[in-house]
């Protein structure tokens, strides 16, 4: 076999080509610019953010029509399946960069505090004169009007270009932080992979569709099966996209809003309880253990019946700061991941005594075939997170309170989230709570003190309040996808470290680049204004003493609720243990009031319908004959996202409305 014929393999391993590689960066660079396109320009579809996000795996399903054409002509020129898959993760992370993962959030955030500031928020003197010019592309002590702010929004005229320079430096500073916590992931991901993928056997949902699709080792049957999936929801948008032209055409409707149905208390005052109808959704809650699908919906349910008990006994429900549920659910979730994070940490702890051994020198652990050596992941991942806390303190904020954000971010929030992708297969991230919420249990946020809010207001947002397109979750998906397609782990780790310095380059070009020739007052609102307020609002009020805090009589609702909640997680995590029927996971609590859970609380609740009949009524046998149409239902969602946003893109259609988009 020559180096240019199809994929090698090395021994048991599969060796990707740098002409797959070069592909890849082109693909990335694509992904990028049309994840920008559609979601910040024309606002038309979020084609990036999922972890699965829908481009990926339309640009898979491209570059397999593609190879299958030039294997017709030219075969020592055809990629492998270890070719294609290592574009493939390459783009997911290409994506989760340039959508709501890194990019989307920090260009706009850096800016808006200033632009935004007014007389009645005062968040000049509040924000500005508390934050060190590091990080802002404008001067700080200077209140009103300024060129590189306003054109930001407005845009610049006509022939005059763009105020790079003053970009440069809050870039390079921002991207030293976004670079140790992408490390710290990718650090964990080799301490973790091993431990969840070969001990503990996690399913890893959203790796299996593109394993399978690549490697072609489906029968005919499954194929049929595949595009019969696919074409039910190709029909669906089809019909929903001519009801956009022609509104006499009737509308398939994918959401329903059921409380347009509750008009009297208590239930008119739960929180929003969508009937969502995500075909992918479906399609990936088919290939979970029944007992996690049944937690989800489960737990979602028992969540708002919470909080029509709540109101009926005139309890006091403010919402959860920031986050979609009410006050005392958030803190239910707190105290569910706590005691999930030691659950996590306990249940790995041989693998992870073997590490230290192996990170010490006190033990041979082979770890040869690990993205890197467990020393390296190990010392490694401490390194970044302790570098991540100095950052912050050498910007301004205080040393305790520093390690307290880095490490509830990366040892709680993004962990659970990862579990919640690898074990749950949720195809969004989405959390209930920051590190600040955690120490409001303990102490007022007022006493924090100016410059530690100023800069939590800008972190919390950049790093921690979307958790959509969480690059954890990618690298654990990308190094299950190694495993399962015999590619060298570090390779892909190399090449996934590639794609994201290209992708954070290109996008943050792009997204500056847009905003001041197009104005970004005529960009997405959502991404320009709405999100980058978030945080802002939050923490405004409380630089005045006494101000933000909840009411005296509502403080007790935090600590006592996190203490239920992990009473509750820790009865489930030993039920589970010892009772081998016990149909409730924990997780199903944890995420039980985040908007994930919300939006797809009911796709749970039809694949598990669904699958517990077959199985029940079936066998097994019939679950793994209509496995294929559910992959096909994943593939004709994704792909017909994509398809609409290229059309927007291109000819200026309008799309059809997605569950999640």
């Amino acid at each position: 076999m020559t180096p240019d014929a199809a994929t090698q393999v090395d021994g048991a391993t599969r060796v990707v080509r740098g002409r797959a590689i070069a592909l890849g960066l082109v693909a990335v660079l694509v992904t990028t610019l049309l994840v920008t396109q559609a979601e910040l320009v024309l606002s038309t579809l979020r084609i990036g953010y999922l972890q699965m996000p829908p481009i990926a795996i339309s640009i898979l399903v491209v570059a397999l029509g593609i190879n299958r054409l030039v294997g017709w002509g030219r075969k020592r020129w055809q990629l492998g399946p270890a070719d294609l898959l290592t574009i493939y993760c390459m783009v997911v992370v290409a994506a989760m960069v340039s959508s709501h993962g890194v990019v989307e959030k920090l260009v706009p955030q850096l800016i808006a505090a200033h632009y935004f500031a007014d007389d009645g928020n005062n968040w000049h003197r509040l924000f500005d004169l508390n934050l060190d010019p590091r990080l802002v592309p404008y001067n700080p002590a200077i209140a009103g009007h300024q060129a590189v702010v306003d054109q930001f929004f407005t845009g610049v005229h006509r022939g005059a270009g763009v105020p790079w320079q003053a970009w440069l430096i809050p870039i390079g500073n921002w991207a030293i932080l976004i670079g140790l916590v992408v490390a710290a992931f990718l650090f964990l991901t080799t301490l973790l992979r091993k431990q969840w993928a070969e001990n503990e056997r996690l399913s890893f949902p959203l790796a299996q569709l593109p394993l399978e699709i690549a490697q072609s080792a489906m029968t005919p049957r499954d194929r049929r099966m595949i595009w019969l999936g696919t074409t039910v929801p190709a029909l669906v948008y089809t019909i929903n996209a001519i009801h956009q032209l022609a509104p006499s055409v009737p509308e398939i409707k994918l959401i329903v809003p059921l409380n347009d149905l509750f008009h009297q208390p208590p239930w008119n005052q739960i929180g929003w309880c969508p009937l969502m109808f995500s075909f992918a959704a479906i399609g990936f809650f088919f290939l979970l253990p029944a007992d996690i699908a049944l937690s989800i919906w489960f737990f979602f349910v028992l969540q708002r019946v919470q909080e029509a008990v709540a109101v009926s006994y005139d309890m006091a429900t403010p919402g959860m700061p920031i986050y979609p549920p009410k006050l005392f659910i958030g803190y239910e979730t707190v105290g569910a991941y706590i005691v999930l994070t030691g659950y996590l940490f306990w249940s790995a702890r041989a693998h992870l005594r073997s590490v230290w051994l192996a990170a010490i020198g006190r033990a041979d652990v082979d770890d040869s075939a690990e993205a890197v050596p467990y020393k390296v992941a190990f010392w490694g991942l401490l390194v970044c997170v302790a570098g991540s806390a100095i950052w912050l303190w050498l910007m301004g904020m205080s040393l305790w309170l520093a390690v307290l954000e880095i490490v509830v971010f990366v040892f709680m929030i993004a962990l659970v989230m990862a579990r919640s992708t690898a074990e749950g297969g949720m195809l969004m991230t989405e959390t209930t709570f920051r590190p600040i919420d955690v120490y409001r249990m303990f102490g007022s946020v007022h006493a924090l003190g100016p410059h530690n809010l100023a800069l939590l207001a800008m972190v919390d947002n950049v790093l921690l309040r979307d958790q959509r397109g969480l690059l954890l979750t990618g690298f654990l998906d990308t190094a299950k996808i190694a495993d399962g397609a015999r590619i060298d782990r570090r390779s892909m780790a190399r090449n996934l470290v590639l794609a994201v310095l290209v992708a954070f380059v290109a996008a943050v070009a792009l997204n500056i680049y847009v905003s001041y020739h197009l104005g970004a007052e005529r960009l997405d609102q959502y991404l320009v204004s709405t999100q980058p307020q978030f945080t802002l609002s939050d923490y405004a009020p409380f630089f005045k003493p006494g101000q933000g805090d909840f009411p005296a009589a509502q403080n007790w609702q935090m600590p006592v609720f996190c203490a239920a909640g992990a009473i509750v997680t820790l009865a489930l995590t030993i039920l589970r243990a010892n009772i081998y029927w016990w149909p409730l996971h924990p997780i199903g609590l944890a995420l039980s009031g985040s908007w994930a859970a919300t939006e797809f609380w009911f796709p749970c609740l039809v694949a598990w319908m669904i699958k517990s009949g077959v199985v029940r009524y079936a066998g097994m046998s019939a679950y793994a004959r209509m496995r294929p149409f559910f992959l096909g239902l994943i593939l004709g969602e994704c792909v017909m996202a994509t398809i609409f946003a290229l059309l927007n893109i291109l000819f200026h259609l309008p799309a059809p409305a997605f569950p999640w988009a």
